[in-house]
């Protein structure tokens, strides 16, 4: 059964919305009030489903009653019952957000008028109900991929540990071993096999400094520009394909969040291009101007499409959004004239709130 107020100082138009209603068959229960102050004392102290209501009424209008509903989170259904509104102060009503108009010579519509406005208003508060839900899975989504990225790079900075601690102590203690055997020995063929097992040693050594540094890019102390000079380097020589790094950087204070963020971008979109892009130039631009961080990296090869992007498993750019998120960033990709890609990310080096990101280089 619906509970509907009744805003109206006309006892018979009172009784005739009365009757209207129950003749088309509407199950109800009405409270009538005739001034504002009955009218907020009845909306604090029940709640009703609808709320039909004169357009004048003595020393106010609905447009007041309207505005004392301002404080309640869901207003329910409001429709003006009146026959002294003009076509135009009706459209003005709807805009504010009540829900129809009806004249009182046409009160054998408003139960059809009720049932409507009522779906309209269970509608849209399902569609609220729905965006709110949708905004705070997206908030705890962009907490869970911000707290993994978090993980990662702690898993990333131990594993680097053991391998400088282990690996990397056993190898130079095997290296020592071999130049003790090559002094005390000169024998050639077991000096052939010293030379043969040391240049092994010297690959092992080199890989593992790299690994360590890819896991934790311990170079960012040296500053971003060094620490992403170091990665264009690295790859050039690595794959072949001429890179080129440009850098302008005038603060001179860049957060280690901020710093780590660019640096993995750098990384993941090296990494992309290695794969993918089936390139022989690759261009970085590094700048803060604006007092914005501005990391662009650019190849001349085949592109990427929006369908790739969208892809269910195209986690890496993914994985790069968020964490731009997570220090007040964004990511772009494109493909100008459809050659090539660009990545860029930008940062405002403006101190904006984080959700507990913590750095995890030293």
């Amino acid at each position: 059964m619906l509970r509907i107020l009744h805003l109206e100082d006309s006892d018979l138009d009172h009784e005739l919305v009365q009757l209207s209603l129950r003749k088309s068959g509407l199950e109800f229960s009405m409270d009538r009030v005739e001034t504002l102050v009955e009218f907020r004392l009845q909306i604090e102290k029940f709640a009703f489903d609808v709320i039909l209501a004169d357009y004048r009424l003595p020393g106010f209008t609905a447009l007041d009653a309207w505005e004392a509903l301002s404080d309640q989170s869901h207003r329910p259904p409001f429709i003006l019952l009146s026959g002294a509104i003009g076509e135009s102060a009706a459209v003005a009503a709807i805009k504010l957000g009540m829900s129809d108009y009806l004249l009182k010579d046409d009160t054998a519509k408003l139960a059809q008028v009720i049932r409507r406005a009522i779906e309209v208003q269970d509608a849209r508060r399902a569609k609220e109900k729905a965006d709110a839900e949708l905004a705070a899975s997206e908030r705890r989504l962009a907490n869970f991929a911000e707290h993994l990225q978090s993980t990662i790079e702690q898993e990333r900075a131990a594993i680097a540990r053991e391998i400088h601690d282990d690996i990397g102590g056993a190898l130079a203690a095997v290296k020592l071993d071999l130049s003790w055997i090559e002094r005390h020995t000169s024998d050639p063929v077991t000096q052939s096999h010293i030379d043969a097992a040391t240049e092994m040693l010297q690959h092992a050594l080199g890989a593992s400094q790299r690994i360590m540094m890819n896991l934790r890019p311990a170079i960012l102390d040296q500053g971003l520009e060094a620490a992403v000079y170091w990665l264009a380097g690295s790859f050039e020589k690595r794959t072949g394909i001429r890179t080129a790094f440009r850098a302008n950087l005038a603060k001179e204070v860049i957060s280690k969040e901020v710093q780590l963020t660019a640096y993995r971008t750098a990384q993941e979109a090296l990494t992309n291009i290695s794969k993918y892009a089936q390139c022989d130039q690759v261009t970085i631009d590094l700048t803060d101007a604006e007092d914005v961080l501005t990391l662009e990296v650019s190849d001349n090869g085949i592109g990427i499409t929006p369908s790739n992007l969208d892809k269910a498993k195209a986690f890496g750019l993914k994985g790069l959004s968020e964490r731009a998120k997570s220090v007040g960033g964004w990511l772009d990709v494109s493909c100008p004239s459809g050659i090539g890609t660009s990545i860029i990310l930008s940062v405002p080096l403006t101190p904006v709130p984080l959700q507990n990101n913590q750095d995890t280089f030293q």
